[in-house]
């Protein structure tokens, strides 16, 4: 078994510590380096490639988020992980929307970030039904953008087609694919099929893009009501 490379990136050396002591006593996950700033990171990654990025938002000189933006613009990106103290947060939000796979609070149980871990290395998110709700949520209240958001992103998703648009909001509702393939009488190969063909037409990089892109358009909302 091959194990996932994962690089640290936290400003704190005590946290850095434990999380290299926590997660490199596992078997299948080696720590191939630890930043202690974002603009640390490429260069790291350029030498030690790693599968997963575990990454803090607040450090002193690039943060987290621009650190990610740089990191996913990237034809060849590691995933990312956030990491953070808040579940709603605006940076949350913005390092999601540029292609964090999901996030981890700091005094989350460290079998749990293990699992995150491995779940974005898998290429599933890290994000649960409970949290992406609270997150949207979070997210439809910031800003002054709303109604452009959620007009660009009707847009957007305007090239899907109906099956397509299905399994958007499915993802936005945060299922598995399993789940998904059981409410809408399909194979779960087939639903992978459906993810991939919505990331390359939306071009978007995981499903946690999916699912806000279709919280903006309204999707969700609509479903909740019964309509389409």
């Amino acid at each position: 078994m091959t194990a996932i490379r994962l690089l640290l990136v936290d400003d704190d050396p005590l946290v850095r510590t434990g999380l290299s002591f926590m997660m490199g006593g596992a078997a299948d996950i080696e720590i191939v380096g630890e930043a202690a700033d974002g603009s640390e990171v490429e260069e790291l990654v350029d030498r030690v490639h790693p599968d997963v990025v575990l990454m803090d938002i607040r450090m002193p000189s690039v943060d987290g988020l621009t650190a990610t933006e740089r990191l996913r613009a990237r034809g060849d990106a590691p995933q990312v992980v956030v990491l953070t103290t808040f579940h709603a947060d605006e940076q949350v939000l913005r390092a999601l929307r540029a292609g964090a796979a999901g996030f981890v609070l700091k005094d989350t149980p460290p079998a749990e970030i293990l699992d995150a871990v491995r779940r974005v290395a898998a290429g599933d998110p890290v994000l649960s039904p409970a949290v992406t709700r609270q997150l949207m949520e979070h997210a439809a209240g910031t800003g002054t953008g709303a109604d452009t958001r959620h007009a660009r992103a009707r847009a957007r998703l305007a090239v899907l087609g109906e099956r397509e648009r299905e399994v958007a909001v499915a993802v936005g509702q945060g299922l598995a694919n399993a789940e998904i393939a059981t409410g809408l009488f399909m194979s779960v190969a087939t639903v992978k099929t459906h993810v991939s063909r919505i990331l390359a037409k939306l071009d978007l990089n995981n499903r946690v893009q999916i699912a806000l892109l279709a919280y903006d358009a309204g999707l969700l909302e609509e479903d909740g009501d019964g309509g389409h």
